[in-house]
């Protein structure tokens, strides 16, 4: 045990203090903090290199990290923000189900949403390490699987009601016990997904990189004594705290609240709220989702470590980048959610596609802050949330399963800049499957990937622009499933900013054109197209306060049409010349300053009647 006296660190053992520290050097703990930063890192690389699915080493849905022997998150590598607060929960559920059960050689695996994991398809692997049969750390991998069973392929249908439809549930268990293969579990995986080498073998690469991990750790305890190295981690993650409540203090105090929504959750056509109101004092904050509205029908809801992740990713976001993630930073930002709400859902209800959930989560704790942060906050992101999934059997019986995120989703307009586009979620870090790797691994052809104009948001600086993707089925049949939102809520502006612009899914875009709604499972028939038009990302600021200059980059850059610049920014521009008509667009843009409404920062609704209408499609050339 280890307590603090003024400025001495002791280390207790059996009620009797055993060693004293006068202080801890700053500089051999800065050493250790980023080597095991370091370390994390280099078990990510090991993922990337050998794993086998597109989503693991192209898209990069998975996170590594390093806890101490009390479970407690000493560093996560640079992978995926949204994991940050998500892995802590999971080694809870194993340290406390099998308690001083834990040896050397042990592998523990979880992904079971109501002990601590996050959905179905993240399994998360945790390794003991030890030295001299002495505990000192866990590593740890959590990789997001092609398939995990269930009654559709992915994994992220969101029209299942209760989790026993999701997948396989694999609660706190033992892959390897001292050492020794449990073959039960790995047969029962195998036995239970549609691609079992492609989910075996990322779960190999997962286990590459958790002992790669204690390697790295190992040689850790070479230069430092083993008590010494627990008193560091445990003084990182103390001196993290610390740094964080010092960011904390230096925001406002206050109270602000903002609700977004999810448009619905697949099977009632209801939107669902999520009402945030976050509060600052001192060195401490709050954020509580009273208000929100309950917990979903459909395969949707966020549990509530995954709330929590995605809350704490987003203070990392506007905090200072250098300091660690760890459970130190984690721990002066309490998380309040009713049970039953919709971001804290009780069992038996469905998770698969939570990740929706975790965006919107995300988006409303970022609106909040925009109202304390005018200057720092930028515009809501564009479509980033959208879930695809391709599955089915070829002519001799073997199953394929594609599953991608449409990552490369448009930033908001910020205080400096334009959004950008094609970048991640700032909470997300992900990236899209190459077009190659598509084509030359699954039976489909991308046949568009590409900006849409006039998609961003208008403001002094515009929002990023939504993506198009298109995919052709050269299977004789294949169910698709799709998660994706922003039909009727679109991504927020701010400080006067307009909103994005809203997401499309249509069927055979060039013939008997379907537009179909944000959440659907369908099956394709060889031929049949498939396109996703993400949603543009929110403005930041009056777009008639936009350089005219910029706007006309814009038209030659062909992000934005002359009508669009006219209509959004007040420009005049020659269809033909391309050339900026300097009188006319002064006289324009002093009409629109005295007929100007101010958009909202909350989320703009498109009416219902016009959600499936093709009267406003993105022209896509």
């Amino acid at each position: 045990m280890i307590k603090f006296n003024e400025d001495k660190l002791l280390l207790v053992k059996g009620g009797k203090v055993t060693r004293e520290y006068e202080g801890l050097d700053p500089v051999t703990r800065d050493i250790i903090r980023n080597y095991l930063y370091s370390a994390a890192d280099t078990m990510a690389v090991t993922v990337v290199r050998t794993a086998r699915s597109s989503v693991v080493k192209d898209g990069m849905d998975f996170s590594t990290a390093i806890f101490n022997e009390d479970g407690e998150q000493v560093s996560q590598g640079l992978t995926l923000p949204f994991h940050m607060g998500a892995m802590q929960p999971a080694l809870d559920a194993v340290r406390e189900y099998f308690g001083p059960d834990v040896s050397p050689g042990d592998i523990f695996a979880n992904n079971d949403p109501y002990a601590g994991a996050s959905h179905l398809p993240d399994i998360f692997l945790f390794k003991p390490v030890f030295y001299n049969q002495t505990l000192i750390a866990w590593t740890c991998v959590i990789a997001h699987h092609t398939d995990i069973g269930g009654r559709v392929a992915g994994g992220n249908a969101c029209d299942n009601t209760e989790i026993y439809q999701e997948g396989l549930r694999i609660p706190p268990i033992k892959l390897y016990d001292k050492g020794v293969r449990n073959d039960a579990v790995w047969q029962i995986l195998r036995k239970n997904v549609r691609v079992p080498d492609t989910v075996h073998g990322d779960v190999l690469a997962q286990i590459s990189a958790l002992k790669q991990g204690e390697k790295d750790i190992l040689q850790l305890v070479e230069e430092y004594n083993v008590e010494d190295l627990k008193i560091y981690m445990k003084d990182i993650i103390d001196y993290t705290e610390r740094l964080t409540k010092s960011e904390i203090d230096l925001l406002p105090d206050g109270s602000w609240e903002f609700t977004d929504y999810v448009d619905d959750d697949g099977i009632n056509p209801d939107p669902i709220k999520i009402k945030v109101k976050v509060t600052i004092e001192g060195e401490e904050m709050l954020v509580d989702f009273a208000g929100t509205s309950p917990q979903a029908k459909g395969s949707i809801n966020p549990n509530l470590p995954f709330t929590k992740s995605a809350v704490y990713s987003v203070f990392k976001n506007l905090t200072n980048p250098d300091i660690t993630a760890n459970a130190g930073f984690f721990k002066p930002i309490k998380v309040k959610a009713p049970e039953g709400c919709y971001v804290n859902p009780k069992h038996p209800a469905p998770v698969a596609a939570r990740g929706l959930g975790g965006f919107r989560v995300a988006q409303a704790v970022f609106g909040a802050m925009s109202k304390a942060l005018p200057d720092k906050v930028p515009a809501a992101w564009g479509g980033g949330e959208v879930g695809i999934s391709f599955g089915g059997y070829d002519k001799s019986g073997k199953a394929f399963v594609f599953v991608e995120f449409n990552n490369d989703g448009p930033r908001g307009g910020g205080p400096y800049s334009d959004g950008a586009d094609g970048a991640a979620a700032p909470v997300h870090n992900m990236a899209n499957t190459p077009v190659e790797i598509i084509e030359a691994n699954q039976p489909l052809k991308v046949n568009r990937y590409g900006f849409v104009s006039d998609t961003g948001g208008a403001g002094k600086y515009r929002g990023g622009l939504g993506m198009v993707r298109e995919y052709e089925l050269l299977n004789e049949e294949a169910i698709l499933q799709i998660r994706s939102d922003r039909n009727k809520f679109l991504p927020w502006g701010t400080q006067g900013g307009g909103p994005g612009s809203r997401s499309y899914n249509i069927l055979n875009p060039d013939s008997n054109m379907e537009i179909l709604p944000s959440k659907f499972l369908r099956t394709l028939n060889k031929g049949d197209v498939y396109r996703c038009i993400q949603a543009g990302a929110g403005g930041y600021g009056d777009s008639l306060e936009r350089d005219i200059n910029a706007v006309h980059e814009d038209i030659i850059q062909q992000k934005i049409t002359t009508y669009h610049a006219k209509s959004q920014y007040g420009v005049v521009v020659d269809d033909n010349t391309l050339e900026i008509d300097l009188q006319a667009t002064k006289s324009r843009r002093d009409k629109m300053a005295k007929d100007r409404v101010n958009h909202s920062r909350s989320p703009e609704v498109i009416p219902s009647s016009e959600i499936y209408s093709c009267n406003e499609l993105p022209t896509i050339d």
